[in-house]
């Protein structure tokens, strides 16, 4: 596993000319084990899951229960939803000697982020967006730390330019773009969009949504000329999708149980991961079955069962 530290910027890996591939902010499920997983294929940075700053900063139960690193574990951006700059810089302070950059969630359309003034309502606030993003470069004592954002588009394309020109004013390091609006949920994702903001802006740019195969890596590379792609979804049906699998190997799958066992990873986690793993490649009935199972013993016992160990791979 290559190495990375303090000392590196991730800035660094943009100017080597590949699209950089990328694990999403996932709520439950972009965890320190599935990270672990993840970085085994091909992933080159991950994301935490989005965590509240406001609540992180309040308690220190919160702060050991949202975020889990360990030292292989770069390198990592720190999501957060904030709707101050002070709180953002302050909870950027904290996480920053664990990891190497945080994230401004501007993108999650949920009702009860918005009506909070987190998530993808600030798309509309472009003045406070460049202020966050300020005060983390300000504040945060390390050259290297990056400060990104992740939005959403307008249906109004101006208006998205305009927030991506302020925030590279303030510094932003990139720019991740889920190429739906806010009411969006399922429809096409929109490239001339993606395409239009990176052409609009000197930062690296990051295209979101829909990746689900390697090959969607390239494609959208060459519909957007992007500097990286980030998957959520596509990653969780298959953790080893940027290494160029079509489904999950069996491979992964028990990466998947040795990683869950040796990090403690809570059974619910441990098996939503493997009901997402085993999608493509089982029945209906045999899914019926796995869902039903209560136990990690159980769980394992069904996999040798059904797909074999990991040392009959090769036969």
């Amino acid at each position: 596993m290559k190495t990375f530290n303090g000392n590196n910027s991730i800035m660094d890996m943009f100017e080597k000319g590949k699209v950089l591939k990328i694990c999403a902010p996932m709520v439950r499920y972009s965890k320190l084990a599935f990270r672990t997983l993840v970085r085994k294929y091909s992933c080159d940075i991950c994301f935490t899951p989005m965590i509240v700053a406001a609540d992180f900063m309040r308690s220190v139960k919160a702060r050991d229960s949202e975020f889990t690193t360990n030292d292989c574990d770069r390198p990592l951006i720190v999501q957060f939803a904030a709707h101050d700059a002070q709180t953002l810089a302050d909870a950027a302070c904290v996480v920053a000697p664990f990891s190497d950059g945080v994230d401004l969630n501007c993108g999650c359309p949920q009702r009860w982020a918005m009506s909070a003034g987190y998530g993808a309502c600030l798309i509309n606030k472009p003045e406070l967006v460049k202020d966050m993003v300020r005060h983390v470069r300000n504040q945060v004592d390390n050259p290297n730390y990056t400060a990104s954002i992740k939005i959403r588009i307008h249906k109004d394309m101006k208006r998205t330019v305009d927030l991506c020109q302020k925030a590279e004013s303030a510094g932003v390091s990139w720019i991740t773009v889920h190429g739906r609006t806010t009411e969006e949920r399922h429809q096409p994702v929109h490239y001339d969009a993606i395409k239009t903001i990176k052409d609009s802006v000197s930062v690296p740019v990051i295209a979101n949504g829909d990746i689900k195969y390697l090959r969607d890596v390239e494609s959208t590379h060459q519909l957007t000329g992007v500097d990286g792609v980030m998957a959520a979804r596509g990653l969780l049906a298959n953790p080893a999708m940027f290494a160029g699998y079509e489904e999950t190997p069996l491979e992964c799958i028990w990466d998947w149980v040795d990683i869950s066992i040796e990090q403690g990873t809570p059974f619910s986690c441990f098996h939503h991961h493997l009901i997402y793993m085993l999608e493509r490649v089982s029945s209906q009935p045999e899914r019926k079955l796995f869902n039903s199972l209560s136990s990690t013993s159980a769980v394992i016992d069904y996999l040798q069962n059904t797909y074999g160990s990991v040392h009959e791979l090769g036969t």
